[in-house]
């Protein structure tokens, strides 16, 4: 058990400036330990202060025609090792994913015969699904999903005829979707961020190529507008705020070539920069904060499927491996719960 890399050997120790995960030399086990709350704010100087890093990491999903698994893993920090967890009602592929409220939801996707419109959520306390959810207004897949405000935004997708450009809010209190206002450009398989109150919508595909543009969504007057392209057109990447910024990296470009590429949004310039690339090429890869490291997270190499792990440092600008899940999860998608 434990975190391994593709050889299923034992997963290195990390620099203990980006992860609390230790290896416990004087014995086979691992043990979560802790970096003081002090320690971590004057190595991260725009890290938020917590005082204790209790974050939760599941890998949610991951459904082909000839894996049709669709595996739920967690991460278990205190043991150092993934474990298995409950599966989705419905095994399903291209799904959104996205946590609220200390849980995860699961919106939308397809399987080889159609598109879902249905939603499911996930409560880590019970270790198990419901489907008592709203669905949304429509089938889609390819979804964008994301919080805000204490609501979830599922924003694009495809309807299983084009790439749309409609956005539905949930309400959780209400169980209820509502339309909003629609995006400016049709996108599917794009990812969103939200920084500063406000949302970004950033590439994916208009239903005939791979996109660069930014669009960003005021909730205030409900009103959405062009913002500074990506240096990369790129699809099915991975998208997170670490440190004040918007970090995007892998997924396809316009030739539907895997990506390794990385590159961040800083809202103060509203210029897109480029970051050092990743160790290898990821496409359909998660991108997530945990505990404080920046993780990229499985994808596909455009000859197989992943189930390794990069972390970076910023500081140096660069990436190392960081070990592996226990299982491949194409097309699945990392949620944190914090």
């Amino acid at each position: 058990m434990g975190i391994y890399n593709e050889q299923g050997a034992a997963i290195e120790e990390p620099e203990p400036r980006h992860m609390l995960i230790k290896q416990n030399t004087g014995g086979s086990k691992r043990r979560h330990q802790r970096t003081s709350p002090l320690s971590v704010r004057r190595q991260f100087s725009r890290l938020p202060p917590k005082d204790v890093f209790n974050d939760m990491m599941f890998m949610v999903g991951g459904w082909t025609r000839d894996d049709p698994s669709c595996l739920v893993e967690q991460f278990c920090p205190e043991y150092n090792e993934w474990r298995n967890a409950a599966r989705m009602v419905n095994r399903r592929a291209n799904v959104a994913t996205c946590a609220l409220d200390g849980k995860i939801y699961t919106v939308g996707g397809e399987d080889n015969i159609r598109c879902y419109s249905s939603v499911e959520r996930f409560d880590p306390d019970t270790d198990s699904w419901t489907t008592d959810v709203a669905p949304l207004s429509s089938p889609r897949t390819g979804v964008c999903l994301v919080a805000m405000d204490g609501y979830l935004y599922a924003i694009g997708g495809h309807d299983g005829i084009t790439a749309i450009n409609t956005v539905e809010r949930y309400d959780p209190k209400m169980n209820a979707w509502s339309k909003q206002a629609a995006m400016l450009t049709r996108r599917t398989r794009a990812v969103a961020a939200v920084l500063n109150g406000h949302l970004y919508v950033i590439g994916g595909n208009d239903g005939d190529m791979a996109l660069n543009s930014v669009e960003r969504y005021n909730p205030e007057d409900g009103t959405w507008s062009i913002c500074a392209h990506m240096l990369c057109p790129r699809e099915n990447a991975g998208c997170t705020v670490y440190l004040g910024y918007i970090y995007v990296a892998g997924g396809k470009d316009e030739l539907r070539l895997d990506l390794c590429t990385a590159e961040r949004f800083d809202p103060e310039t509203m210029r897109w920069t480029p970051v050092k690339r990743m160790r290898g090429k990821r496409n359909e890869m998660s991108l997530v904060v945990f505990n404080g490291a920046l993780l990229a997270v499985g994808g596909s190499d455009g000859i197989t499927d992943l189930k390794t792990i990069e972390i970076y440092s910023h500081e140096t600008n660069t990436w190392r491996h960081f070990g592996s899940m226990k299982r491949k999860h194409p097309g699945g998608r990392v949620v944190v719960l914090c």
